[in-house]
């Protein structure tokens, strides 16, 4: 029974405040499909969860993803 848990910044999206249904629907049957492909896991037995973050919540190289971002 595999649990899956994507953690994303709630950024973007048709509204500027996060993935729309579609796209979190399309997370879910895809990570889902995947582990069918390779490790032959049941889909109905998957469990995929969306966690989004708030962006001044996210840090990479030690600073919050704006800072980093205006870095690169």
């Amino acid at each position: 029974m595999p649990y899956v848990n994507i953690k994303i910044t709630k950024e973007g999206g048709p509204n500027g405040m996060g993935p729309s249904a579609e796209e979190k629907a399309a997370l879910i049957k895809g990570t889902s499909d995947l582990l069918k492909q390779v490790l032959d896991k049941d889909p109905v037995t998957t469990f995929v969860v969306i966690d989004e973050v708030a962006l001044e919540d996210w840090g990479i190289g030690g600073l919050p993803v704006e800072k980093f971002r205006q870095q690169s």
